[in-house]
């Protein structure tokens, strides 16, 4: 995003407006961007409060445009389709099959309004975990299609420097990693700056039990469960008997 110097007249009314904290008054009595902060989330535009229209959309190419794709709510993944960080999760879980039982799936969200991430703090966690040994979310999500070794969770270089407003990282592996995975993600909590949530997805059992939970809690894990209930109108994909093949 760009503010037009000439046009401004310095009322501050964008500032609370930015989830990134990218605006301030310069000394000059103007509003100005930190255009490295600005995660180009175009909040500061659509909210259409300058009252003098002098916020405007510059044109976004390679790599800066990826900040748009990840922060701005409205704009449409080129590579998934998808509006938003990610895929459809648990919820979809009836109809995909993404998760089976003896598995753990994971979204780990970097970044917050008012925080942020890089890139390079996104790469770092991807790498923590690669190291584990994971499967990748490849349908849907997009920081999976910007790694360009995902056996390394490298990310593509030229979108190191990025910032956005947040990213999501799933993936899923067997239950018996669980304890390995909390252990990288604690460890490389230590080594960036920002913040970031983990949901930990697993197919509840015939019996009504929750299976991972009781693990991640002896850990030292506060575990708030919090189920995603799908009504069952998608057609299931998956037989989840054990027979094989499609239902």
């Amino acid at each position: 995003m760009i503010i037009d110097r000439e046009c401004c007249i310095g009322c501050g009314q964008c500032l609370p407006y930015c989830p990134a904290g990218a605006i301030s008054l310069a000394e000059s009595d103007v509003a100005v961007i930190d255009f490295d902060r600005c995660v180009e989330c175009g909040v500061c535009l659509r909210m259409k409060v300058c009252p003098q229209g002098a916020i405007y959309q510059q044109e976004l190419a390679w790599p800066r445009v990826i900040r748009s794709h990840y922060s701005d709510p409205t704009a449409r993944h080129p590579e998934t389709g998808l509006m938003g960080r990610g895929t459809m999760e648990m919820k979809s879980n009836d109809v995909t099959g993404r998760y089976r039982s003896g598995e753990v799936g994971f979204g780990v969200e970097l970044g917050r309004p008012g925080v942020s991430t890089s890139m390079k703090d996104v790469e770092k966690v991807a790498m923590a975990l690669a190291a584990v040994g994971v499967e990748w979310e490849v349908k849907g999500n997009p920081t999976t299609y910007l790694m360009s070794d995902r056996n390394t969770g490298r990310l593509r270089e030229d979108i190191l420097e990025e910032r956005v407003l947040s990213a999501i990282i799933e993936f899923k592996a067997p239950s018996s990693k669980l304890g390995e995975i909390l252990e990288a993600l604690d460890r490389v909590s230590r080594d960036i700056d920002t913040v970031f949530s983990v949901s930990m997805i697993t197919k509840v059992e015939p019996d009504g039990s929750i299976p991972n939970v009781e693990k991640a809690q002896s850990m030292g894990y506060k575990v708030l469960p919090n189920p995603k209930i799908n009504v069952g109108l998608g057609r299931p994909l998956f037989d989840f008997t054990g027979n094989g093949g499609k239902s």
